[in-house]
C-alpha cells in the first residue's frame, strides 16, 4: 500500500510540474471551440503556432462537414496560447 502512496505521489508531482492549462475558467472558453477530446489533447500538449501546423497535426480540423476557416483555427491557437501556462 505504501508503495502506491509514493507512484501516486510521484505521478501528482509529475502532472502538476508539467501542466500547462492550470485555469479552470480558461479551460472551460477554450472548450468553446467545440474541439473533440483528441484534438484539444494534441493542440495543447504540442502547441502548434500556425493554423497550418494545427491540420498537419490534426487533420480532422478541416474535415468536409466541420472545416475550420484558417481565422478561425488561428484565433483557437490564440486562445490556448493566452491560458498555457509554464513553469
Amino acid at each position: 500500500m505504501n508503495q502506491v502512496s509514493q507512484v501516486f505521489e510521484k505521478y501528482l508531482q509529475y502532472v502538476k510540474r508539467f501542466s500547462r492549462y492550470k485555469n479552470p475558467d480558461a479551460v472551460r472558453q477554450v472548450r468553446e471551440h467545440q474541439l473533440t477530446e483528441f484534438e484539444l489533447c494534441v493542440l495543447g500538449n504540442l502547441c502548434p503556432e500556425t493554423a497550418e501546423e494545427a491540420v498537419a497535426m490534426v487533420p480532422s480540423l478541416k474535415t468536409k462537414g466541420r472545416a475550420h476557416s484558417d481565422q478561425a483555427i488561428e484565433k483557437m491557437l490564440n486562445d490556448l496560447s493566452l491560458v498555457k501556462r509554464f513553469e
